[in-house]
């Protein structure tokens, strides 16, 4: 069966440390996911920072307006530097979700690097190619915006 990956790159006019505050607490995830999405994290997750074995469960709406609970664990970290989180259970047959974080000239160079594999096979390769890519694409569109309205734009 197929997978696919999508690799987002940002640039951010911020320190390591603000990132990472950010990005590694999960009550922050509702900021930088489309409203539309009805994106509700569900398990009793402390605002505190992400640790390796952290289950984080989630509602969401991806399609059509339907409920789905979804669950990661955060497979990996180092601070400061990345984060793997790891669906366990959700829409995706396969679901692994690097963010990685480094300083650069004014900034910090924030990458998205998203493995995935839709469920169903053929069925699912054909949903990837009419909607699921392009859904991925603008959600990642989306979190571009909510960071640079957060963080700032980076200009150098």
């Amino acid at each position: 069966m197929a997978f696919y990956q999508l690799i987002k790159t940002q640039k951010l006019p911020a320190t390591i440390s603000e990132i990472w505050d950010f990005i590694s607490a999960p009550v922050n995830l509702k900021e930088i996911t489309p409203e539309h999405m009805g994106f509700v994290v569900t398990s009793n997750t402390p605002a505190e920072k992400m640790y390796p074995g952290m289950i984080i469960t989630y509602k969401v709406s991806p399609l059509l307006g339907i409920k789905l609970n979804w669950m990661t664990e955060i497979t990996h970290v180092k601070d400061y530097e990345y984060f793997v989180d790891e669906q366990r259970m959700g829409p995706y047959s396969l679901w692994h979700h690097q963010h990685k974080i480094e300083p650069i000239d004014g900034g910090v160079l924030m990458t998205d690097l998203v493995t995935y594999q839709p469920p169903m096979g053929i069925l699912g390769a054909l949903a990837n190619s009419l909607i699921i890519k392009n859904q991925l694409q603008k959600i990642f569109d989306y979190r571009t915006v909510a960071l640079e309205k957060r963080f700032g734009k980076y200009i150098l």
